[in-house]
Formats: C-alpha cells, sequence, structure tokens
C-alpha cells in the first residue's frame, strides 16, 4: 500500500512539474549538408519563476542555451551562463538573432519537415529543483526565413 501511495505521489509530482512551463511555437532551422549547429526556437510561458538551464537531444552532441549580443560593433552569440530567467507571467520568446537554444555537434543533417526531439531542463529559481520537459520541433525548410512553419503560427505571440 505505501508503494502504491509513494507511485501516485510521484506521478503527481511529476504532473505539477511539467504544467510549470508551457512551450508553444517550437521549431529548428534546416541544415545543409555537414552544417554541425542550428537553433531551436519557440515560446516558454511558467507558472513560476523558473530559468531554462540545460537541454539534450538525440541529434546533437552539445546543447546550450545562448544569446545574442552587441559588442561594440560586433553581434556575437554566446552561452547564457547559469541559465535564462523566464518570469512567472511573462512570455519568454526564443527567436533568431536573440535568445535560442543552439545544437551543436549536430550528428546529422537536419532537413525540412523532421522533428527534432529536446529535452529541456528548468530549474525552480529560488528552491533549486529541476525539472526537464520533452519538446518535438519541426523544421523548417531552408529558404523559409525565419519565422516558425506556417502550421505552427496561430498568431498568440
Amino acid at each position: 500500500m505505501k508503494r502504491i501511495a509513494f507511485a501516485l505521489a510521484s506521478l503527481s509530482l511529476a504532473a505539477a512539474a511539467h504544467a510549470q512551463v508551457t512551450l508553444t511555437d517550437p521549431w529548428v532551422r534546416a541544415t545543409v549538408p555537414q552544417q554541425k549547429a542550428t537553433g531551436l526556437f519557440m515560446h516558454i510561458d511558467a507558472a513560476q519563476d523558473v530559468k531554462l538551464v540545460a537541454g539534450q537531444s538525440p541529434v546533437a552532441g552539445v546543447v546550450e542555451i545562448h544569446e545574442m549580443v552587441m559588442e561594440g560593433d560586433v553581434m556575437k552569440m554566446r552561452e547564457i551562463p547559469g541559465g535564462l530567467e523566464i518570469a512567472k507571467g511573462r512570455t519568454m520568446s526564443l527567436k533568431p538573432g536573440g535568445y535560442h537554444v543552439m545544437l551543436m555537434d549536430l550528428k546529422q543533417q537536419i532537413k525540412g519537415g523532421d522533428t527534432v526531439p529536446v529535452t529541456l531542463t528548468f530549474e525552480e529559481i529560488g528552491s533549486k529543483k529541476r525539472f526537464t520537459q520533452e519538446v518535438k520541433a519541426p523544421v523548417t525548410a531552408l529558404g523559409a526565413g525565419n519565422a516558425a512553419p506556417a502550421a505552427m503560427q496561430h498568431g498568440k505571440h
């Protein structure tokens, strides 16, 4: 009986963790042959203050949380030390030219029409408790520009 109660409690905690963030309009930019990096973009809404601290994907050897910043007259991309904070009640948009998830050391070409699975790790600000959220992001075809696939655009953001 104790095992059943523990299992039910564990399931409810896992369900609560997944309800803490909502990921919408995810997409990954397609690559050309031999290209070793691409970006994952989406909107993130959080039920409480959290940080996006890590990620992993079977298509990439390395997954990092990045930002684009101006240093002098040069736009540079860099990893965000400590993760990306997402405030409760505010949508965080990960988009080209801004915050994004970098998929690096790609194991294969990422083609339009593919779907890329990524596991994102979040941390509750204040408690340091971590939880993961799965996303299956459609890949935009090359030449489609800097936008989510048409089927994913719904005008919410």
